[in-house]
């Protein structure tokens, strides 16, 4: 991305804050085993504002004077050998900022601007945290607790940046497409080679192996699921040999230059049975009449309650519920939303929108998972929302069972 991005997006922050100081801060490191970290993947919010994907950098923008800072980590000389590391030049040519300076003058610079600030905005704490079953990177915690001794007030600039990033830039929309076009492609590749793969990691291999030789990486782990595991919906030990006459779902998408596609497909293995292709046709028209229903102007709330309407008709139409007040029977073969917003974050914030607006990109993806059957079925598409409807952008990869 050209650095004017990243000032234009710094930009458009302060005018939503009114001219306030805004101190971000990029992920740090983690620890993989003993004395090695696992592979770095920069916080979405601090690659949006200024393009740096290294470890431990902080940004602050002071909205008063308009000026700009990146402050750089203290590496060692020890860890610039083994690691490498960005120069201050390579990150003000990244992100466009005014000055980089060092981590040792970062507490001196905060001070002065709290002079005229009394307030400062950085990224609280994640909306959704408390379903999280893992550990938060520390850093954003770490930043709050030092700009807390600084400051009278620290506020979250989270909501603001959710609502920014929701509305694609042409720049933005083009890194998707071509995230996309790659992970079509490989679904093709791939989809003609099962006949010959006989386990799940030979399958997650081929899509490896494609993703490399074009340059990209995954946008998350792979789910590659044969028969019952389909139906653990974030399945990724991705090791069982598959079954001859079963169904496998494929949910995978690429990263091409900071942005992800979220794509999931159902294949049959072999023949399917007739309870196979019921499923899936009930999840195929599902899906073609949601994606139908999105437009600029629509309703969040409509549009759930019309998908609720239609995912329920479907287990209906396969004895799967009683009527259409059976919520627990509702929730239990279908219990997962059936969109999100996608971007930098394969599960992007749209911000909270009464309404779907012209430039929202979000994923499609109605399922079925029946575990007592072994069968669970996933059809994802990502849709953009465009000024008179939507353009569906993975539409050329066909949602057919074999």
């Amino acid at each position: 991305m050209p650095s004017q991005i990243f000032i234009s997006n710094r930009k458009n922050l302060l005018q939503r804050l009114n001219g306030a100081l805004v101190v971000v801060v990029a992920y740090t490191s983690l620890q993989r085993q003993n004395d090695a970290a696992f592979r770095f993947q920069q916080e979405a919010n601090f690659w949006y504002l200024s393009g740096i994907e290294q470890p431990d950098w902080q940004l602050i923008i002071d909205g008063q004077s308009g000026k700009s800072w990146l402050i750089a980590p203290d590496i060692d000389d020890v860890h610039r050998v083994f690691e490498g590391g960005l120069s201050h030049q390579e990150a003000q040519k990244i992100s466009g900022v005014d000055a980089v300076i060092l981590h040792k003058d970062a507490e001196s610079l905060l001070r002065t601007l709290a002079k005229k600030h009394s307030m400062v905005y950085a990224l609280g704490e994640h909306p959704h945290s408390e379903h999280f079953n893992f550990h938060e990177n520390p850093a954003q915690r770490q930043l709050w607790r030092v700009l807390e001794r600084i400051f009278n007030s620290v506020q979250d600039c989270r909501p603001e940046l959710a609502k920014l990033r929701a509305i694609k830039q042409p720049e933005e929309i083009a890194a998707m497409k071509r995230a996309i076009r790659l992970s079509t492609d490989a679904f093709e590749l791939v989809k003609n080679k099962l006949p010959d793969l006989k386990c799940e990691y030979e399958i997650e291999a081929e899509f490896d192996y494609y993703f490399k030789r074009h340059g990209v990486d995954h946008a998350y782990e792979p789910i590659v699921a044969g028969g019952k595991n389909a139906c653990t919906l974030h399945y990724g030990a991705n090791n069982m040999k598959l079954k001859k006459n079963s169904l496998l779902l494929l949910d995978i998408g690429a990263r091409y230059n900071g942005y992800s596609a979220d794509i999931s497909r159902t294949y049959a293995l072999g023949e399917p049975t007739k309870r196979q292709q019921a499923v899936h046709m009930a999840v195929e028209q599902a899906h073609i009449e949601i994606v139908n229903l999105l437009k600029p102007g629509l309703r969040v709330l409509e549009y759930q309650d019309r998908v609720d309407t239609i995912m329920k008709q479907a287990l209906l139409g396969l004895g799967l519920m009683k009527d259409d007040a059976d919520e627990v029977a509702y929730r239990t073969y279908f219990p997962h939303a059936v969109s999100h917003g996608l971007g930098i974050d394969t599960h992007d914030s749209l911000g909270g929108p009464e309404t779907f607006l012209e430039g929202m990109v979000l994923t499609v993806e109605p399922g079925i998972y029946i575990p007592e059957e072994g069968i669970g079925v996933r059809i994802e598409d990502d849709i953009l929302i465009t000024k008179k409807g939507h353009e569906n952008l993975s539409r050329r990869l066909s949602t057919g069972l074999s």
